[in-house]
This record gives structure tokens, sequence and C-alpha cells, in this order.
């Protein structure tokens, strides 16, 4: 997913919507690189961070923009159905 970058990020803050406290959140479950980051399903990612106070399905819109470098917006206005489907299926769209 990195081709989705002209320039390879070098920390998770340069990331497309991603800042400082995204990265003080992904520490939080053991995530410390763009390596570790895109090494790891969207979905199990945010399997991890949903308990974290604050963490709705903004946060798997992020995870996915991120990764794709789209805004977190238009992964929403264009996928929303996709993810909710997905996250019903693991048990974790919002009820």
């Amino acid at each position: 997913m990195l081709d989705a970058y002209d320039k390879p990020p070098k920390r998770l803050r340069d990331l497309n919507g991603f800042g400082p406290r995204s990265e003080e959140i992904l520490a939080e479950v053991g995530i410390h690189s763009v390596q570790d980051f895109m090494a790891i399903d969207p979905y199990a990612l945010y399997a991890k961070i949903k308990p974290i106070k604050g963490m709705g399905l903004n946060a798997i819109y992020s995870i996915i923009g991120a990764r794709e470098n789209i805004s977190r917006i238009e992964i929403k206005n264009t996928r929303k159905e996709e993810i909710l489907m997905v996250l019903d299926d693991m048990g974790l769209a919002p009820k």
C-alpha cells in the first residue's frame, strides 16, 4: 500500500489523515512504525484500538484512508456499507 504515496512516509504521522495523537494511539496497541502499520490487517487493527476511549467508526475510515492515501471522508462516503458489513461479520459493528 505504500505505493499509494509519491514519497514513502517515514513516520506514522506522515500518513494521510494521521498526526501525533494517531501515533500515540497506535503505540498503545504495539504499532510503532509505518511498516508495522502496513503489515497489519486494517480490521484487525481496528479491533485492537476500538476499546480505546473515543475510537469509533472514524477510526476504521482513517486506518483504511491512511493505508490508501485517501481521506477518511472519501472512504466513509464511498465504502461505508462494505466496511460495516465486514465489521458486522467480525462482531465489531456499532449497534
